[in-house]
């Protein structure tokens, strides 16, 4: 059993030396371990030390630097203080010197002022004392010895400043003639409109001569219908080819015109047929109307005139002056004032509008009471156009100062356009304008319903209400027209007065 422990102790033993020796071994090893990171930390304070003591010496030497450096600044700026000071100090005493000599000059300024004073005044006393003396010997006061003067002067030298004045009116003049009729021949030949003379008849082609018959109708009913109605002479006679519609008022010519064309193209020609194509034409005459005026506003670029006055200046279309289309008369005065306006430097886009305007009363001249010049300035008044436009209007037969250079050119181009030669003629327009006479005393007795001068102002037909006008009324009526024509108008040959009283009685069948 000895034997069996054995092991065991010795092994035991071993455990317990073999601890015991590690523990010592491990001891020995940490102090060993110990004294190095000693040392180490010891080796890193040193250095650390050292690294410090060279920053901060380093620091030093920097601030020592800078130190320096700021020292010597300094006194280099104080320097430059110094030597400014010292400049201000001999600017101040340079001023103050020039300061002195100023007032010292002042001083000796005002001396001789002074003295300048009394010299102006000795001479005024000797300047009063020699015109005394000089009035003393010539026996003639100041203002007589001027006057005595000024009219010897004008004596010596009148025929001289009279002749000169004349030469230079004389200049000026042709000078300025020779200008305008420069800038006159310039404008006419930079626009020249073709005139065509307006006749107081118009033609209307026919199928055939057979369809004459149907125009004048049984017993002639349908003629007189239709003249009725237009108040426009209806001519068929042994023309081929053509029937002749006269009338001095080229509206009137034209609706009927219209009138007859569409009656010969439908076929059916009656009197109710020819109501009806009447009213038909009459709305068609509305739309001429309109787009002439918008052709002339057009062609002359016044674009910004209203509706309702570009639609009453297409009724120039149907008007004439002396035989000269008035709406062409108003369209070429229109570009030739712009025209002029643009070569003296005015005002180019007034004159135009002026220019196209100014006969702007002439549409309505048969309708309303006055000179054409006062209706289109009323008419202008009323579409609130330009003040400067309607006193040109107003001015362009002279009727009204002129109040602008424009209007005097708008005046010149009326002139220019109407005195073409071939441009009017006076026979045709006082024609028209005794016939549209005899139609207004005829319209101006009470009852007359509508009055049309036909047969070349041979033949006047007034057509009275039956209700206001019995068959007594209507010829004494015929007589006191006639009396009146007589009167008023003079004419070759007779008129004859063709009074009519016609009943109409409509009813409805329902």
């Amino acid at each position: 059993m000895l034997e069996e422990l054995t092991p065991v102790v010795i092994v035991t033993i071993s455990l317990i030396v073999g601890s015991i020796v590690g523990y010592y071994v491990r001891q020995s090893i940490a102090r060993k371990r110990a004294g190095t990171i000693e040392a180490e930390l010891q080796k890193k304070i040193v250095q650390t030390k050292q690294n410090a003591e060279e920053i901060i010496n380093k620091a030093k030497e920097k601030a020592e630097q800078i130190e320096r450096k700021t020292f010597s600044d300094l006194e280099e700026r104080q320097k430059i203080i110094i030597k400014t000071e010292g400049r201000i100090l001999k600017k101040e005493e340079e001023l103050e010197e020039k300061q002195k000599e100023n007032q010292s000059k002042e001083k000796e300024v005002g001396a001789k002022l002074e003295k300048l004073k009394e010299i102006k005044k000795d001479l005024e006393g000797l300047k009063e004392e020699t015109l005394k003396k000089l009035e003393k010997v010539s026996g003639l006061s100041k203002e007589q010895a001027k006057e005595e003067l000024l009219e010897k002067t004008e004596r010596e030298y009148n025929a001289e400043v009279l002749e000169r004045i004349r030469k230079l009116e004389e200049r000026g003049a042709e000078q300025y003639e020779k200008k305008a009729k420069e800038i006159i021949s310039t404008v006419v030949q930079a626009y020249a409109l073709p005139q065509v003379q307006e006749l107081t008849t118009s033609s209307v082609a026919i199928p055939s001569d057979e369809i004459k018959g149907r125009i004048i109708g049984k017993e002639g009913r349908n003629i007189r219908a239709f003249e009725k109605a237009t108040g426009v002479e209806l001519i068929v006679d042994e023309t081929p080819g053509m029937v002749i519609l006269s009338s001095f008022n080229p509206v009137r010519r034209e609706i009927a015109k219209i009138a007859l064309e569409r009656l010969l193209k439908d076929g059916r020609i009656q009197p109710a047929r020819v109501e009806q194509e009447i009213e038909k034409a009459e709305e068609e005459i509305n739309k001429k109307i309109k787009e002439a005026g918008e052709a002339a506003v057009y062609e002359t670029g016044v674009l910004d005139l209203p509706d309702k006055l570009v639609q009453i200046l297409g009724r120039l279309q149907y008007r004439t002056s002396y035989g000269q289309n008035v709406l062409n008369h108003s369209i070429e005065v229109s570009l030739l004032s712009g025209a002029m306006a643009g070569e003296l430097g005015l005002d180019v886009s007034l004159c135009k509008k002026a220019g196209l305007l100014h006969d702007i009363g002439k549409a309505l001249d048969y309708k309303i009471e006055g000179s054409h010049t006062d209706i289109g300035a009323k008419i202008l008044e009323k579409f609130e156009i330009s003040e400067k436009i309607i006193t040109a209007v107003k001015s362009h037969h002279e009727e009204y100062p002129y109040e602008s250079v424009e209007a005097r050119i708008i005046q010149a181009a009326d002139q220019i356009s109407g005195a073409r030669p071939g441009a009017r003629k006076d026979t045709l327009e006082n024609y028209l304008k005794r016939l549209g006479d005899l139609e207004d005393i005829a319209t101006a007795f009470p009852g007359v319903e509508k009055a049309y001068a036909i047969q070349g102002g041979r033949e006047i037909r007034v057509f009275v209400k039956p209700t206001d006008i019995d068959d007594l009324t209507a010829h004494k009526m015929a007589r006191e027209i006639a009396k009146k024509i007589q009167e008023e108008l003079r004419f070759p040959g007779e008129i004859k007065v063709n009074l009519i009283r016609e009943m109409r009685v409509i009813e409805y069948a329902k």
